[in-house]
């Protein structure tokens, strides 16, 4: 039974020569790959004639999960080498692990990732005993710069450790079972014919342990092929190839692979370990040069020469890509570093790199991008938004004017909102309305189709078959995302409405409801409820009017915003205006939505009343309880209201009582002059210690009435004294502030009782 396993390390240019050789060798009957096995029947489009770098993405979604990955080839993948050296070969090429969207792959977006990775103690163990930096530098020394007689021993020799004798994971386990049984029914079916199996290092050991189990338990023609899953009744999916790059291939970028600087180990690819470090020199010094660095003959000479006597020293038979790195750095960057160079360990870069080091890794990283074949399947969606583009004649590079107030208009805007919130990149919206409250009426938008376009496009394709459904899904999934965070949910709200999404699904709606009608903050959710309450009201740019959706959040949140004012406690705190304009919100809720939406008038009333009474509440919301009270009651003004003023009325804590009622019941009090006059006389009866306490909350209680109604108030004034003079000039009086008069009569009141106190003054005579 010839088969072949080779571990390999996903990408690494040493492991796809070892594959590309021994297929040519042996010429299999099949090449079984460590790939999705649901994409066996379209293997064909991989070898279509891309440009590579490709991947294959794959996505899911249901009802409790959504997934999506990514299986990348480049030109020097081990995969990539299975797949058209086998081809080649006259071999059955089979992927032969479990579909991307299975639960073995729960929170892996990289199929490739390197499993041995996460044995962090075997990998640390080997890192000292051949004293390199980490395991990058480590597979560079044993493999893709050493000499290449006795590789395939030293990669058994190599995973056999890493693996060692510790289980896998739950995960690790359930995919090599599933690949070690398509690797029996390849042997039975293979007769006496070679089978070639290319998979992960850390899973060779594994498998061909199974494979030695099940051929000792039973005959290879009993073999049969494996199922292949199926997705759960109700799940939404595929798989579809798309363009990738290797900024995206690159592990100083974030991607999970093991290998860094795709552009260096595709130079080592083509042209090998002398070759891929000069061109590494070259790239730099032509990056930094376009950068305006300089770059002398002399700094790479001294370049290439640390890098040279680096390599002697650490054992190299050729510059390995740390080696030059590290002559690079040496030469080229003058100062002190405030971080290690990232070479020397894994991860991303790290913010306050040097920029030469910065330049340094974006010049190994490389700027290919890969081009699907013509005659690739797309994803429906792809073909909806190439179509809804060019009838609206947005499928160009172009800087576009929008009239929203213009049905064409209104049209292009939502078709490019909708494009923006699938994540589309070079669509750019410059200006335009930002909350439902704005009175912007155009929209300006820059149009620069690239490269990315269409990798984005099919991406997206995961949520739906065209731009509607598409968008409709990404919006439900921020709405669940947002939890209580109403100003997430807030923005999800109006990018519905900027997406002409007027309307989403029963669950959807139901996670929003429970959303707002969890919602722990008064401050947002009044905010939520004023923008969302405007767009029901009168929107006629979104055709949001009267919609059912906003309707049901309008509901849940004047709900919610009652039960929390009563609830809330804190003695004499300072005016909120976020409380304050929650209890603003609700009136209007109430006063414009209430019969349509079926909101209890009356319980909002007890509620208030309730508030407004409660010492434990904060001054300002007893202020605003009040006015609400008052705003609520058909008769815009009562002898009730003259007594509740009087008995709210607490000197210390008036300004920011006054703030919440002025906020919430401001017409009321404007157009009630028995009200304003009760005000001034118990302003006027203020003791200055008071006054000057309480004049910061008050001047920004009075902030709650516009200019005209400031003026207004104080022409009532002055004409319960019988002063003449309008009340624009009493706003405007000469001299110093209220807030220098106040000290002042403090001040004076002071001196009086020191006065009295010494006997110097008697009655009123010094």
């Amino acid at each position: 039974m010839p088969v072949t396993f080779i571990g390999v390390r996903h990408h690494s240019p040493a492991c796809a020569r070892l594959v590309a050789d021994t297929i040519g060798r042996l010429r299999p009957a099949y090449v079984l790959i460590e790939g999705p096995a649901d994409v066996n029947g379209r293997i064909g489009e991989l070898l279509l004639g891309h440009q590579l770098p490709v991947a294959v993405f794959s996505s899911y979604r249901d009802d409790t999960r959504r997934h999506a990955s990514w299986a990348p080839f480049c030109e020097y993948s081990p995969e990539w080498a299975a797949l058209t050296h086998g081809r080649a070969a006259g071999a059955a090429l089979r992927f032969i692990d479990l579909p991307a969207w299975h639960p073995a792959f729960e929170g892996r977006s990289n199929r490739y990732a390197d499993a041995e990775l996460r044995y962090a103690d075997v990998m640390e163990r080997l890192c000292r005993a051949f004293e390199v930096d980490n395991v990058d530098a480590l597979w560079d020394h044993l493999f893709e710069i050493a000499p290449t007689e006795g590789l395939a021993e030293r990669l058994e020799t190599y995973f056999d450790l890493v693996r060692g004798e510790s289980a896998a994971g739950d995960s690790d386990t359930a995919r090599e079972s599933y690949m070690a049984s398509w690797v029996a029914a390849a042997a039975a079916a293979a007769g006496d014919r070679h089978v070639v199996v290319v998979t992960g290092g850390f899973h060779r050991p594994a498998l061909v342990r199974a494979l030695a189990a099940s051929e000792a338990a039973r005959p290879r023609s009993g073999a049969s092929w494996p199922h292949i899953p199926e997705m759960p009744d109700g799940a939404v999916g595929g798989s579809f190839l798309v363009p990738y790059s290797f900024r995206r291939l690159d592990s100083f970028d974030g991607y999970q692979s093991g290998m860094p600087s795709p552009g260096y180990y595709q130079e080592l690819w083509e042209s090998g370990p002398d070759g891929a470090a000069r061109h590494l020199v070259e790239a730099v010094a032509e990056r930094l040069r376009r950068k305006r660095q300089p770059v002398s003959t002399a700094d790479l000479i001294a370049a290439r020469a640390t890098a040279e006597g680096l390599a002697t020293v650490r054992g190299h038979h050729r510059p390995g890509r740390t080696d030059v790195l590290d002559g690079l750095a040496s030469a080229l960057v003058k100062e002190a570093l405030d971080v290690p160079l990232p070479w020397a360990r894994r991860g991303t870069l790290e913010a306050g790199s040097h920029p030469v080091v910065v330049e340094m890794v974006a010049a190994l990283s490389g700027t290919r991008v890969g081009r699907l074949h013509p005659e690739t399947p797309a994803p429906p969606l792809v073909h909806d938004l190439d179509a809804e583009l060019e009838r609206a004649g947005l499928d160009g590079a172009a800087e576009v004017e929008l009239d929203l107030t213009l049905a064409t208009g209104r049209e292009r805007s939502r078709l490019l909102h909708r494009v923006r919130l699938l994540g589309v990149p070079g669509f750019e919206r410059d200006s335009g309305p930002t909350t439902g409250l704005d009175p912007v009426l155009r929209e300006r938008w820059t149009l620069r189709p690239g490269p990315g376009r269409l990798t984005a496009v099919i991406e997206a394709g995961a949520y739906g078959a065209t731009l509607a459904d598409a968008c409709a899904a990404v919006l439900a999934e921020r709405a669940a995302q947002a939890g209580r965070d109403v100003d997430a949910l807030a923005l999800v709200l109006f990018d519905a409405a900027l997406s002409g999404t007027a309307d989403v699904s029963a669950r959807t709606l139901a996670d929003i409801e429970a959303a707002v009608g969890a919602a722990p903050d008064l401050g947002p959710l009044g905010r939520m409820l004023a923008v969302v309450l405007t767009m029901w009201r009168h929107d006629g740019l979104f055709g949001t009017a009267r919609g059912a959706t906003l309707g049901t959040v309008i509901a849940a949140a004047v709900r919610r915003v009652l039960w929390l004012a009563e609830g809330v406690r804190g003695g004499d705190a300072p005016a909120d205006p976020g409380r304050i304009g929650a209890l603003a919100a609700c009136r209007d809720g109430l006063r414009h939505a209430g019969r349509a939406l079926g909101l209890d008038r009356d319980a909002a009333i007890e509620v208030a009343a309730r508030v407004c009474t409660d010492r434990e509440a904060p001054p300002d919301l007893r202020g605003a309880a009040f006015g609400l009270r008052w705003a609520l009651h058909d008769d815009p003004y009562t002898v009730e209201s003259l007594r509740g003023v009087r008995g709210a009325f607490v000197p210390r804590s008036a300004g920011d009582w006054l703030a919440g009622l002025f906020a919430v019941a401001r017409e009321e009090v404007l157009h009630s002059p028995d009200v304003i006059g009760l005000l001034d006389e118990l302003l006027s009866g203020m003791s200055p210690d008071d006054f000057l306490v309480s004049l910061p909350a008050l001047r920004q209680a009075f902030e709650y009435f516009p200019p005209r109604e400031r003026e207004t108030i104080a022409g009532q004034i002055l004409a319960r004294r019988g002063l003449a003079g309008s009340g624009r000039a009493l706003l405007r009086t000469a001299g110093p502030g209220p807030s220098v008069v106040a000290a002042g009569m403090v001040l004076d009141s002071r001196v009086d009782t020191v006065l009295r106190r010494e006997a110097l003054i008697i009655g009123d005579v010094p």
